[in-house]
């Protein structure tokens, strides 16, 4: 009797370490593999996009990065060129500095001589063309972020659809590897589309809390050059 026990219980250590061995792992290629023709297409696009996004970020970054740099002596040594009437050497140290900042305070140095509404007039509608520059391609990022999940949920959708005419075409029986195709549309494509959007909209809020900081800094050195034009002299 103890042997046939031993037995039994030898016998369904070896159908449980059969059944383990048979157990399914799924790679990611593979999965997006099982979705389909219409769900490797839009994970295509929608790894075109992610690309996108990243290039634009990085590209952005690094362009933001550089226009913040802003040696704290600059204004100081503008202010004693303007004090002393060496316009020419303001104009020189702005353009070897060639920043934003530099490039605003160039203008207005340009405008010395003429009213003080003529010279803000200039340097503000200077200061919307370095906007518009630091800006550039970052509305991609928004577009990417809002577009990203809905390309998803259209696969979604597309998964879906697949999925129910394969069951209507199945005789009414219902068999999971029927509808697993569709299935694997629908949810690869979602959480896809939920990536893509997910990094598209941290990377757009970054980029615009990065740029509002430099126009932060023009606006403070616009101030303060003139200021230093107003002050009696």
């Amino acid at each position: 009797m103890l042997n046939t026990l031993l037995q039994n219980a030898q016998e369904g250590s070896e159908v449980l370490t059969g059944d383990e061995s048979a157990e399914k792992t799924l790679s990611i290629i593979e999965l997006i593999g099982s979705g389909g023709v219409a769900g490797q297409f839009i994970i295509a696009i929608l790894f075109v996009l992610l690309v996108g996004a990243i290039y634009i970020y990085f590209e952005r970054i690094f362009a933001i990065k550089a226009a913040s740099k802003v040696d704290s002596n600059f204004m100081n040594q503008i202010k004693d060129h303007v004090s002393n009437g060496k316009i020419d050497s303001a104009q020189m140290l702005c353009a070897q500095v060639n920043t934003p900042v530099s490039r605003l305070i160039g203008k207005g140095i340009s405008r010395i001589g003429k009213p003080l509404a003529d010279i803000n007039t200039a340097i503000e509608n200077a200061g919307r063309l370095e906007i518009y520059g630091l800006e550039k391609n970052v509305s991609i990022l928004a577009t990417i972020s809002g577009a990203g999940p809905m390309i998803g949920f259209l696969g979604t959708v597309i998964g879906m659809i697949l999925a129910i005419f394969e069951l209507a075409n199945a005789g009414g029986t219902i068999q999971m590897d029927v509808l697993a195709g569709g299935l694997y549309t629908a949810m690869t494509t979602t959480v896809a589309g939920l990536i893509v959007g997910i990094v598209a909209y941290i990377a757009y809020n970054h980029l615009v809390v990065r740029t509002d900081k430099v126009v932060y800094q023009m606006e403070a050195n616009s101030l303060e050059f003139l200021d230093h034009l107003n002050e009696p002299t």
